[in-house]
């Protein structure tokens, strides 16, 4: 058995001062407070003096870092970024696919669903969970650096294709509503308990609400990629903002929203709806230069990537803790409230119940933070050497 002290522990929902966590076998066994708990006997026994505990992040949208991109099957690239995901506090993730040619899509699927399965390199670091499917079934309107030509409508056949091919790891769905075939593929996606997410749309608030009552409970990178917000014509936005049955993730790297939005944001979904993701792409963890997403290259400069000959936004090199000490420095919130923004809630999202929360028998996947919220020491599965 393992035993944690520290400063305090976040459940995340709860702060607990002068905590005692016990693990065991990869698993929480105790979460409780050196003033109710001897230290049992035997246990091995870790101080982390002024430190925090918390749950490991987990980040539901994210296509690469260290030079890889998730897309490409390459067993020992992807080993160094999740490693790299482990330094900055995240335990699980989703790699998250972009459109591109039909082939490509199910190359991708297929060696992710090996990778998820353990089929493919060794399960260090960062693990993937399932994966986050960001496209084809997205508007042509608002696909942002989404290839157009390979954008192409929800089909149930197509669906159960990519759904066959990744062996039901499908976790998430970007998919637009307003496209034809949407409604029936959001019921039945949602129905195979995939979290059906409303992103890269057009949508009116009415066709908005549809796919909400067909399945749909999310929202991808909120207001990125969305028709903007009209007093008069609130569209996908207004639904999101107001449903309290919805929640919704956002890129909070002072890039892809201002610092007001984020606050406006955090305000209308609150610390239970709201997530944290990085959207990060292969160039994350690396210099600057040119780096590819999918089957396209992106310009990274001064932190901001964007498609090569264009100024359109192509995801981010933020990492999932800075995301986390940017809530607290744009909204003014607490540590224990924007830690929840990046564990329990995004594993809420996709139904991990054992994840992103310290409890009995939940996964021993623990972060060590300093009361500003940088990332100390990662603890995955119980391994704390």
């Amino acid at each position: 058995m393992i035993a944690l002290t520290a400063a305090a522990l976040l459940t995340p929902r709860e702060r607990i001062e002068q905590p005692l966590l016990l693990l065991d076998g990869g698993k929480v066994a105790e979460v409780t407070s050196r003033a109710a708990r001897e230290l049992p006997q035997g246990a091995r026994h870790f101080d982390f003096p002024g430190a925090v505990l918390a749950p490991a992040y987990l980040d539901i949208h994210i296509h690469g870092g260290m030079g890889h991109d998730v897309m490409e099957p390459n067993a020992d690239g992807l080993a160094r970024f999740e490693a790299f995901l482990a330094q900055h506090g995240v335990a699980a993730y989703l790699p998250t696919t972009v459109t591109a040619p039909e082939e490509n899509i199910l190359r991708a699927l297929d060696w992710l669903a090996k990778r998820i399965e353990g089929r493919e390199g060794a399960a260090l670091g960062a693990r993937p969970l399932g994966i986050h499917l960001e496209g084809p079934f997205i508007s042509h309107a608002r696909r942002g650096v989404h290839p157009p030509e390979f954008l192409v409508p929800p089909t149930l056949s197509r669906f159960e294709t990519y759904w066959q091919v990744a062996r039901g790891h499908i976790k998430v769905m970007t998919i637009a509503p307003e496209v034809e075939g949407a409604m029936e593929v959001i019921a039945e996606a949602s129905r195979r308990g995939v979290c059906c997410s409303l992103g890269h749309s057009d949508s009116d608030l009415p066709t908005a609400r549809a796919a909400v009552a067909a399945g749909a409970h999310h929202a991808t990178h909120t207001f990125n990629a969305m028709r903007p917000l009209d007093h008069r014509q609130p569209g996908l936005l207004g639904s999101v903002l107001t449903d309290p049955g919805v929640s919704a993730d956002i890129i909070a790297d002072g890039i892809h929203l201002d610092p007001t939005v984020v606050q406006l944001f955090l305000r209308a979904k609150g610390t239970q709806a709201a997530v944290l993701i990085t959207d990060a792409i292969s160039a994350t963890g690396m210099p600057e230069g040119r780096y590819r997403l999918g089957s396209f290259e992106v310009e990274v400069r001064g932190n901001k990537c964007t498609k090569v000959r264009g100024d359109t936004l192509a995801g981010s090199v933020l990492r999932l803790d800075q995301a986390v000490r940017n809530v607290m420095q744009f909204a003014g919130w607490k540590l224990e409230e924007a830690v929840q923004l990046a564990s329990v809630n995004p594993a809420a999202v996709i139904g991990e119940k054992g994840r992103g929360i310290l409890k009995a028998r939940a996964d021993a996947d623990v972060i060590v933070l300093s009361p500003r919220g940088e990332v100390q020491k990662t603890i995955i599965a119980g391994n704390v050497d």
